[in-house]
């Protein structure tokens, strides 16, 4: 254990583990939503290595210049760590909710369409729900926000729930892997990055 404990990747390894023993419902073939970007790069290489079969689904929401080809670069990555690998291209319809809520229902839509009947294992992490509950607090929506993410809300599983950020960017270092920084991420005109 201490070996496993100085191994960068341990920390999002162990957290799919542990999420596969604690959902034993959860079929051996999974998807893998993948960006691109080192949380779900992370994810896609431990779920390799804990799951049988992996395919991991690249949506190319089309609202970047050049997110064909950081689709089809992640894509490539995910097939140099052994999963299987489909970019969705969807059409985001702008709503009254915003670009990003816009963004999200498109790609859970393309999602749940590709996955043929398999879980998807989504990529957030510790960060993401702490962001995800001072978003719903400011909001108000009250205690219900206190509950976050769940790990599993079938067809969806979230095993970095308790994973820092740092820790996917550090297992990626470790293994070679070159994730992509998405420039969405450092614009303050989006709530949750001025959060």
């Amino acid at each position: 254990m201490a070996a496993a404990s100085r191994d960068p990747a341990w920390p999002v390894r162990a957290a799919v583990r542990a999420f596969r023993r604690a959902h034993p419902e959860v079929a051996d073939d999974v998807c893998v939503a993948l960006s691109g970007g080192a949380d779900s790069l992370a994810l896609t290489a431990a779920a390799v290595a804990e799951f049988g079969a992996v395919t991991a689904l690249v949506v190319d929401h089309g609202l970047q210049p050049g997110s064909r080809q950081t689709a089809e670069e992640a894509a490539a990555a995910a097939r140099g760590l052994g999963a299987g690998a489909e970019v969705l291209a969807v059409v985001v319809t702008p709503s009254g909710d915003g670009p990003e809520a816009a963004a999200r229902a498109a790609r859970y839509a393309a999602l749940d369409a590709a996955r043929a009947g398999r879980p998807v294992l989504l990529a957030h992490t510790l960060d993401d729900q702490a962001e995800t509950v001072l978003l719903g607090l400011g909001r108000g929506s009250g205690a219900r926000s206190l509950r976050g993410m769940a790990a599993w809300d079938a067809p969806w599983g979230r095993p970095l729930l308790g994973v820092r950020a740092a820790d996917t960017r550090a297992a990626c270092a470790a293994a070679g892997l070159t994730w992509w920084e998405d420039p969405h991420n450092a614009d303050p005109a989006y709530t949750r990055v001025r959060l």
